[in-house]
């Protein structure tokens, strides 16, 4: 794994551990509470990620409201490549593991039954920051794994940079960064 103690560009991508699992490490500021409510609570979560408030209940259901060109400091709209990811979409999920403020686990996609695959986040205290350890596993297909990581990246930047109190820029702007640099990572 990168050491996530010196931020680079390069320590900020993703691992894939297994062929259908990537894992991403982000060094945060504390305390621990604070970066927990930016994973469960609704106003904070659409602040990088999307709206929707998760359960404290293994096995509850609930939705993420995404709306990407919404993201970051400076709105824009995704490249033409990704319009159909303009406006707002829905994700169902379902809570597999709520330990707070130190794991929270869930299935991330209900809508696809035996092939959801799942998330977890899992936070450790590194004296006053925390390291935040987000693990998207049992990925179907190597297309579903491509389709996270770069997002799941690019999030986790805005996630880090709303902590720290730095300039987000446009999410948009941030997934042509990264656009492309996933597949050439990925093992065939």
């Amino acid at each position: 794994m990168n050491n996530p103690a010196k931020d680079t560009a390069e320590s900020r991508f993703g691992q894939y551990i297994a062929s259908n699992a990537i894992r991403f490490e982000r060094l945060l500021p504390g305390p621990i509470e604070r970066v927990w409510a930016y994973l469960t609570e609704s106003g904070k979560r659409e602040t990088w990620l999307g709206s929707g408030q998760v359960p404290d209940k293994i096995g509850a259901t609930f939705e993420t409201h995404w709306e990407n060109s919404k993201l970051g400091s400076k709105p824009g709209e995704p490249p033409a490549k990704y319009g159909k990811h303009a406006g707002v979409h829905t994700g169902k999920h379902r809570v597999t593991k709520y330990d707070p403020p130190h794991t929270l686990a869930f299935k991330w996609d209900e809508t696809s039954g035996e092939q959801s695959s799942e998330v977890t986040f899992e936070l450790t205290p590194q004296g006053d920051k925390v390291l935040l350890t987000l693990t998207h596993q049992r990925l179907p297909t190597r297309k579903d794994v491509l389709g996270v990581s770069g997002g799941w990246h690019v999030h986790l930047d805005l996630l880090s940079d709303i902590l720290h109190g730095n300039d987000s820029g446009s999410f948009w702007e941030n997934f042509a960064r990264v656009d492309g640099t996933y597949e050439a990572r990925l093992p065939e």
